[in-house]
Formats: C-alpha cells, sequence, structure tokens
C-alpha cells in the first residue's frame, strides 16, 4: 500500500500535529523486511502509523569511529516507508545536546509532547536515552505512566540469521546480492547520477551508464545481472554491471558501469536506479580490449537468460 508521506524535521514543528500516532522508532536503514514488519505492527493501533527517526545517524555523532557506512539516503528511506504504509516521519535532528536526554527526558519530549504516541512498537533489542540506558522494560514503564503502549516485536528471520541493517550490509560487500534482496525483500539498489566515463567503452568494448552512487555501501568487486531504471521516467532496461577498476585499462578508481541490454534510446537517462540481482563472476584482468569485449558479450548473454526466465516466472 502506498500513501501520501507527511515529514516534520523537528521536535517543534511536530508538537500539536505530529499526534495521535503509533509509532516505531529507529535509524531503518535499507528498510529491510524486520523494519517493515514493526510497521505493519502500527496498522490499526489508533492514530496515523508513523515513524521516528534521526539524521544523521547517532553513532556518527557519539561513535565516529563505530558509525556504520550507509545503504540508504534519509529520502530513500523515506520513499520505502511511504511504500509500506507509513503515513508521517518525524526526522529529529541528532545533535550532542539530543544525545544527552535520559531515557525518562526521551520518552516525555519526543514520544510524548512531540509525537503524541498512543502506541509504540520497538524490536526487542532497542536501546534508548543517553548512553543507550533505556531498554524494553523500561519503555513499557514509562508507557503506563505517559498513555501509551508498548509492544516488542519480534525480530524477522531468514534461514535461521535474524534480518538486520549489518546482515545486509555483510551480504551487500560480500557480493552476495541475492541474499541481501531475501533479506531486504527487494533487490538491493544503487541510486544516483549518470556521469562520464573515460570513454573506452564507447570505443573499445561496449557503451555504458556509469554511476556516481549516493550509497556508502557497495557490493563486492565483480559482474552482476542487474535492472536499470531511469528515475526520471518510468523506463527500466535489464542490464549487466561491473563494478571494479578496470584492471585491463590500469585502472584506479572504483566505477559502476551498466551496459543496458536492450539499448536505452533516447533521451539518455540523467539520475538511475541499479537493481543488483545475481552475481556472476569476480573481475579480472584481460589481455586486451577485444578479450575483455568478448567476455562482456559472454556475461550479457548469460544476463539476457537470467532477465528472460525472470520474466517468464512472472
Amino acid at each position: 500500500m502506498s500513501v501520501d508521506i507527511a515529514v516534520f524535521r523537528s521536535l517543534e514543528e511536530a508538537c500539536g500535529r505530529f499526534g495521535p500516532s503509533s509509532v516505531t522508532i529507529g535509524n531503518f536503514d535499507g528498510v529491510h523486511c524486520g523494519h517493515r514488519a514493526l510497521f505493519e505492527s502500527l496498522v490499526g493501533r489508533g492514530g496515523k502509523s508513523s515513524v521516528i527517526t534521526f539524521d544523521p545517524h547517532p553513532s556518527s555523532v557519539v561513535a565516529p569511529d563505530r558509525a556504520p557506512k550507509l545503504m540508504t539516503t534519509l529520502e530513500q528511506r523515506v520513499r520505502w516507508m511511504r511504500e509500506s504504509g507509513i503515513e508521517q516521519v518525524l526526522v529529529v535532528p541528532f545533535d550532542r545536546a539530543f544525545s544527552k536526554l535520559d531515557p525518562d527526558a526521551f520518552a516525555r519530549k519526543v514520544l510524548v509532547e512531540a509525537a503524541g504516541a498512543k502506541f509504540v512498537a520497538v524490536g526487542g533489542n532497542f536501546r534508548f536515552g543517553h548512553k543507550a540506558a533505556g531498554d524494553v522494560g523500561l519503555l513499557a514503564t514509562l508507557g503506563r505512566s505517559l498513555g501509551f503502549e508498548t509492544q516488542a516485536v519480534d525480530p524477522v528471520t531468514w534461514r535461521g540469521v535474524v534480518v538486520s541493517s549489518t546482515e545486509v550490509r555483510r551480504a551487500v560487500e560480500a557480493g552476495a546480492v541475492s541474499r541481501a534482496g531475501r533479506l531486504l525483500g527487494r533487490p538491493y539498489v544503487l541510486m544516483g547520477d549518470v556521469v562520464s566515463g573515460h570513454g573506452v567503452g564507447s570505443k573499445q568494448t561496449v557503451p555504458t551508464l556509469n554511476l556516481a552512487p549516493s550509497s556508502e555501501v557497495l557490493p563486492a568487486r565483480g559482474v552482476y545481472v542487474t535492472r536499470v531504471s531511469d528515475l526520471d521516467s518510468e523506463r527500466k532496461w535489464p542490464s549487466v554491471t561491473n563494478i571494479g577498476v578496470r584492471p585491463t585499462f590500469e585502472g584506479d578508481r572504483v566505477t559502476i558501469e551498466s551496459f543496458i541490454l536492450e539499448g536505452y534510446g533516447e533521451p539518455a537517462p540523467r539520475r538511475i536506479a541499479v537493481e543488483f540481482l545475481r552475481r556472476l563472476r569476480d573481475e579480472r584482468k584481460f589481455e586486451d580490449a577485444a578479450a575483455l569485449k568478448a567476455q562482456i558479450l559472454r556475461d550479457a548473454g548469460r544476463a539476457v537468460k537470467f532477465h528472460k526466465r525472470v520474466r517468464g516466472l512472472e
């Protein structure tokens, strides 16, 4: 289900306008299956189904050396929240002053005064307040005195593994994009602007769209079956994508190059999303451009078969 979504950028902006609400709290990087279980638990609980999240990521403020790389921008997370039925989002600016709120102050200022929460759903390992002093038990206790109900939602598992942003990142960075897709409930995607490459592909191998991604988390170097979407239109194309340093041409920086299997026509896309469906092989160095081109065409052939099989299943 998709609904319109309201985004509030501060506690002050939300006060008197956000509640009554049913809320869940977190960073929600990736918006995976576990996150969507939290969103679904809000339905029918009274008030608007709502999310409280933070910008920037709290770890980047209180423990920068341990801050995770982010898979998604705030804009992407909000869009996927909307597609999951969330009606409004409170984005709390996270700074040193906010990090000092003790659990009681967090519950009063954020959940009651700003969000008007009547129901709060969190994961069983949820922590809040200064130095993560509050847990689910304390949240439930505070809720009984402040007028909101608390529910701990069971984790979602896949093949015995608890679905988490950490597990998704681990799968993506290992190149296990099929596994990442299972954890996310959709393909892992990189979005961003199309940028100019070195011009080698159009002259010596095959023409590609080169992506400057917004994500900090990239799949491992290699070749993947992908699907490219034009973010400014509804156009989509089957594709094969290489992530790597172009060793055949002595490259020294990572690039993301997608070969559109059916051609993309005009106008050329300016902003794209690249969905990673399956890993084909490692990146490797070839003896010359002709050998690389031959391999790219073999990769393309495998990708074509994959896309035909998927379309047949659909």
